[in-house]
């Protein structure tokens, strides 16, 4: 009983620690905890199956969780590290090499470090649509390659630039080793939400885009972007995952 209570104690104190924390960011609760991940074989993924990698905005679950996905790599915010770490909220990074830039890479194994999967959003963040599948596979396969070299690993996830595709990227990502191509359901700004469905609202399974950029692009920063992501999450009684575990 002695040990029950004690166990119980410290869970109070450890929920006290995150609101604070929490409100130290400005926000008004912590963000709910995420279930435990799915099984392996409960996942909505399809190994071994042929064919080109599934393209899919949400992802099939009844568990009640977003997933946080964050595109280009220009802004480098040491305070998004900070926050993201101090709240222990997961997302997923999709960079482009020209965007990360010389040098630019050591912020994002810092990111790697913290647990955050990196992944493939091409070598330039050009229309691949127009081009022909020779350059789309340079384009794909060359960031492969790059994240590889920089980060230790070949990601598994590709996302196209503007979320434009046609055939021929299915088939350069095939060849490029991917897996899965996620786009997204809603893209979060400092100010706003935008749903690409009606309703006004994050449903379970949505992926919400946004970008490191800040207040050279946005009337804010990162943090204010993670902000308006986790209120509404809140709000609506779900929590962010790890879009790795899902798919």
């Amino acid at each position: 009983a002695r040990a029950l209570a004690e166990a119980s104690r410290q869970l109070v104190r450890a929920e006290a620690a995150r609101a604070a924390t929490a409100r130290s960011w400005g926000l008004g609760s912590a963000p709910l905890r995420p279930p435990p991940p799915p099984a392996p074989e409960a996942a909505d993924r399809s190994p071994g199956e042929p064919g080109p990698p599934p393209v899919l905005g949400r992802v099939h679950t009844t568990d009640r969780v977003i997933f946080l996905t964050i595109d280009d790599g220009s802004r480098k915010d040491p305070e998004l590290l900070r926050m993201m770490n101090d709240l222990q909220v997961p997302f997923s990074a999709f960079l482009t090499d020209d965007e990360v830039g010389d040098g630019g890479y050591d912020y994002f194994r810092e990111l790697r470090r913290l647990g955050v999967a990196v992944h493939n959003h091409a070598l330039f963040h050009r229309y691949l649509p127009g081009l022909p599948y020779a350059e789309q596979v340079r384009q794909i396969c060359g960031q492969q390659q790059s994240l590889l070299r920089e980060m230790g690993e070949a990601p598994r996830f590709f996302r196209p630039p503007y979320g434009a595709y046609n055939r021929d990227t299915l088939r350069a990502a095939t060849a490029c080793g991917i897996g899965a191509v996620p786009l997204w359901t809603a893209e979060a700004f400092p100010d706003r939400i935008e749903y690409s469905e009606p309703g006004g609202r994050l449903r379970p399974g949505d992926i919400v885009l946004t970008h490191f950029r800040g207040p050279a692009e946005w009337d804010g920063d990162m943090p204010d972007v993670v902000r308006r992501v986790l209120e509404a999450a809140t709000a609506q009684g779900l929590a962010v995952a790890r879009l790795e575990d899902y798919l």
